[in-house]
């Protein structure tokens, strides 16, 4: 359910006084968000493999963490601020996800998947989510922003409408493709 029109205006305006650097505001925009991020962070945590050393408390913490150092960024609303979020949890998750497989082959073990559950199918390692969807943000980059808004950060349609600047009949159908698409690629995997 997409919030109600003074709480998107209340985030957009807090992104606003942030990147202005009005440095309350970031505190007070973090109090803001802080629910809705964690409902993401916990999202994208709840089809990994049991006992991840990463919580959805510290996923959120270290994603925002690299926000803030984006603060130069044009924040345009709500919509925008979350899809960024849900786009550098994912990239949390993939570098957590690398840095363990590459201990493992250091001490000579075999690297066990991180896997991402898709919706109503078998768990997809992470890394292979990441590579297809990179390779599908190559030549379809507006269908793989709807696929990081609407599969990680969870926006509904309408509110992916209004951040990418098309009508909702486009991001449905662009989330349809994006959907048949990535399934093919990562059926191919071996």
């Amino acid at each position: 359910m997409p919030p109600s029109p003074s709480a998107a205006a209340g985030v957009t305006q807090l992104l606003h006084a942030w990147r202005g650097g009005d440095g309350r505001a970031g505190e007070a925009l973090l109090e803001k968000v802080y629910a809705t991020l964690r409902r993401i962070a916990s999202s994208q945590l709840r089809g990994e493999r049991p006992g991840h050393t990463l919580q959805p408390t510290a996923l959120v913490h270290e994603a925002y963490l690299r926000l803030l150092g984006q603060q130069a960024i044009d924040w345009r609303d709500r919509a925008h601020f979350f899809g960024l979020a849900a786009v550098t949890m994912r990239r949390v998750l993939v570098d957590h996800a690398r840095a363990r497989n590459a201990r493992k082959r250091r001490r000579d073990e075999a690297a066990e998947p991180l896997t991402l559950a898709t919706q109503g199918g078998p768990g997809v390692e992470l890394l292979d989510l990441d590579r297809a969807l990179t390779d599908f943000a190559r030549s379809y980059p507006r269908q793989a922003k709807v696929v990081e808004m609407r599969y990680f950060a969870e926006l509904e349609l309408e509110e992916i409408a209004v951040c990418l600047d098309v009508s909702p009949t486009t991001v449905k159908r662009d989330w349809t493709f994006a959907r048949a698409w990535l399934r093919a690629a990562l059926a191919e995997r071996p």
